[in-house]
């Protein structure tokens, strides 16, 4: 016996296609003797009919904390001395953005693609380290249009259509629809 997982107008991601699509139809099959559908698919638009097990819905990642504070750190570079790189913005050490309480974890990257552009590197850095400051600006700009969307200008709420956008990109953690990820119930055939 199978039920629908999803609804009609409901966002998925599609796995085996890479995208995104919206349940355009819920299409139950239906057979002889049997009170629920023996299978149910869904018609997403994207030419053929999809099972539940192939689509994934968005849910909210439990690991954001818009309250993190990231920083940047410098670490010494054990494999080149500050007089054998001395085209680097700071010669001898590499950036690291820890993004734990402790001064570890986080990210950082390998001494050979750091020497081949070291001033890109110092960019990605900053900017990661900024990301949990400009996520925290992105959240507080929609939720200022969403409080009065009609008396904000026209160029504020495209703006904030954007950051919801990106925000999405962030937030959105796809996962198995609930009975997809329960153990499948026992056949009660005798």
């Amino acid at each position: 016996m199978a039920r629908a997982q999803f609804q009609k107008g409901q966002k998925v991601w599609v796995e085996c296609v890479g995208a995104w699509a919206q349940i355009e139809k819920v299409q139950p099959v239906w057979a002889k003797g049997f009170e629920e559908p023996v299978r149910v698919t869904y018609d997403v638009g994207l030419g053929r009919e999809f099972l539940g097990h192939e689509l994934l819905l968005p849910s909210e990642d439990p690991a954001v904390n818009s309250g993190e504070t990231w920083r940047l750190m410098r670490a010494r570079n054990k494999w080149q001395t500050a007089d054998d790189c001395p085209h680097h913005p700071f010669p001898g050490t590499y950036p690291v953005v820890v993004t734990d309480k402790a001064d570890w974890g986080g990210w950082r990257v390998p001494g050979a693609e750091y020497d081949r552009d070291p001033d890109q590197i110092e960019f990605q850095a900053r900017l990661i380290a900024a990301a949990p400051r400009l996520m925290a600006l992105a959240e507080r700009l929609t939720a200022s249009v969403d409080e009065a969307p009609d008396d904000a200008p026209p160029e504020l709420q495209s703006l904030a259509r954007e950051a919801r956008a990106v925000l999405k990109t962030v937030t959105d953690v796809l996962s198995p629809p609930a009975e997809a990820a329960a153990p499948p119930r026992e056949s009660q055939a005798a």
